[in-house]
């Protein structure tokens, strides 16, 4: 049986695979262009090894001239391939992270959730710095063979000079990519433990900030404050470690290219102070020392930068290889059909069972708040079938024999904590922009005074998690956005917790107005909600202990006139 760590390196390199497959042109294109680009840097020390020796000696004019325009032309080159080169492998880094980011969120957007052990947060941190790390591939990959033909230009130069130090140049360069190589493993494997902190952290701030207010309410905040420092210190003693990998890296490389880079020096040195070799040749080996130094450099951090890249793309595995939590099936409900809960536990429901026909506004009193929750999950397929007993049927179709795009097309489950959306008050309620209900939406929800508070109207500017609407607001956007989805079935979970009564009132009898013909559910406690409906279910214990009307049920059961009036 195959481990999971034997497994996520594989989807790591196989994303990688993929981010190479994709870019092969503008990666070819690219290493051509900074090939010609270092080739052209070693040509110049070259250059003027061969000037010192022609054109001295000859002691012409003409030799001059040639010589200078070649420098000028080696200085062109130098200057239009990095610029091209660096130009095309950067538009493709974007674009290639990019495409990483789009699918990342595209896996924590879809229907149906993936069977993958992080939060939010951490998704959010996979999906920027692991999506651009990762895409660094493309151009460390034509960097590394750029610097590559570096090495051996002038590993060719120098043996054309003296074999003996072509030979220094290639088994120097052996040997520190033998050592580095080492090194990078731990960088590899710090930068991974880093990358998870830094995410535990950021979806720590991301629950923090979703439940700052209530924290703020009972006092909390201090603990909470003291749980995020936990991990965020957590997360900067692993990057401090990390850093002291890196520049432990960069000093053994940067120490190894100077011994190298002075190894050949001495050794042309000795060499021309023997007379093996001319001045050119000297001058020549010089400069080359002192150039090799940066392609070196360049060459030895590549090995760094892959396993960064790799430790990135097996985190973005843990997302994009992650299984779905259910199997959607292919059937889509019947138009006008009803809405079965059949024998259903789950949680705190046990054997729940009752039947909501096509068109009627039924709400559910329900005693236990848990209760409330977990029913309104199993509506909304947030469950997997599999997870709980007994069926949910929308239109006479079991759920689990349904696409969850189908169901959701079919009936929709307004959570009380709907989410709020930076951007304004019109792309809250009707985010696709095809709504044709938003007006009426608007004045169901009783949101037409926050409309009328701005003169944008329904252009308002909304700031991320409706941080400057009230309470009340937020729950009324929401409630709009409901309504202005205009589906056959609608649930809605306590949607007027946050109103006043008078506004309450308003709000039940325009959301029974507005929803006559087409199927309702309310899960509340609201008198106005229960008064509106045409029947009241009442959920004690898990299960459906009485069913009438809300003015029958307060005149004959005390339990329920108890727990719904206000």
């Amino acid at each position: 049986m195959t481990t999971p760590d034997t497994q996520r390196p594989r989807a790591g390199s196989r994303i990688l695979r993929t981010a190479l497959r994709r870019n092969v042109g503008a990666m070819a294109w690219g290493t051509v262009l900074m090939g010609m680009y270092q080739a052209a840097e070693t040509a110049f020390p070259i250059a003027l090894g061969l000037i010192v020796e022609h054109t001295m000696q000859d002691r012409s004019l003409g030799a001059l001239a040639v010589s200078i325009g070649a420098l000028a032309v080696i200085i062109t080159t130098v200057s239009l391939s990095w610029r091209f080169g660096m130009r095309i492998l950067q538009k493709a880094n974007t674009t290639e992270a990019h495409r990483w980011r789009v699918q990342v969120a595209a896996c924590g957007l879809q229907p149906v959730a993936r069977d993958v052990d992080l939060k939010s947060g951490e998704v959010l941190t996979i999906a920027t710095e692991d999506a651009d790390q990762t895409a660094d591939i493309i151009e460390v990959v034509p960097l590394l063979i750029s610097s590559l033909v570096a090495v051996l230009v002038a590993a060719v130069a120098l043996g054309l000079a003296d074999i003996r130090l072509g030979l220094l140049v290639i088994a120097g360069t052996v040997a520190i990519l033998s050592i580095l190589a080492v090194m990078s493993k731990r960088i590899g494997a710090s930068t991974r433990e880093q990358q998870a902190r830094v995410a535990r952290a950021g979806a720590k701030v991301a629950d923090l900030i979703t439940g700052l207010r209530p924290l703020h309410g009972f006092g909390g905040n201090h603990a909470a404050f003291l749980s995020y420092r936990k991990v965020s210190t957590e997360a900067k003693h692993q990057a401090i470690t990390v850093a002291r990998v890196n520049g432990a890296y960069a000093g053994t490389a940067l120490a190894l290219n100077a011994v190298l880079a002075a190894a050949v020096t001495l050794t042309a040195g000795w060499l021309a102070f023997g007379g093996v070799i001319t001045i050119g040749e000297l001058v020549m080996a010089v400069g080359l020392a002192q150039f090799i130094m940066e392609p070196l450099k360049m060459f030895s951090e590549m090995p760094k930068y892959v396993m960064i890249a790799r430790a990135s793309a097996e985190r973005m595995s843990l997302v994009l290889s992650a299984p779905p939590v259910t199997a959607p099936g292919p059937e889509r409900p019947a138009v006008g059909g009803d809405l079965v809960v059949d024998c259903v536990r789950y949680g705190s429901l046990h054997e729940l069972k009752f039947e909501v026909p096509a068109g009627e506004f039924v709400a559910i009193a329900v005693y236990q708040p848990r209760a409330a929750a977990d029913l309104a999950s199993v509506l909304a397929v947030n469950v997997p079938p599999h997870a709980y007993e007994g069926t949910v049927r929308v239109g006479g179709q079991a759920i689990g024999d349904l696409s969850v795009e189908a169901v959701r097309e079919h009936l929709l489950v307004n959570p009380y904590d709907a989410e709020i959306f930076a951007g304004t008050l019109r792309t809250n309620i009707d985010p696709s922009g095809t709504s044709r209900t938003v007006p009426e939406a608007v004045e169901a929800s009783m949101l037409t005074d926050v409309v009328a508070l701005h003169r944008e109207g329904l252009d308002y500017g909304v700031r991320d998690r409706g941080a400057n609407l009230s309470g009340g607001q937020r729950q009324r956007l929401s409630l709009a956005r409901a309504l202005a989805a205009d589906t056959e079935m609608l649930v809605l979970h306590d949607p007027t917790t946050a109103v006043d009564a008078v506004t309450e009132q308003l709000i039940a009898r325009n959301v029974a107005k507005l929803r006559r013909g087409r199927t309702t559910v309310v899960i509340t406690s609201s008198p106005a909600l229960l008064d509106a409906a045409d029947r009241v279910l009442v959920l004690d214990d898990g299960v459906i202990t009485a069913q009438d009307t809300h003015r029958n049920l307060l005149a004959t059961d005390e339990d329920y006139c108890l727990a719904v009036a206000r």
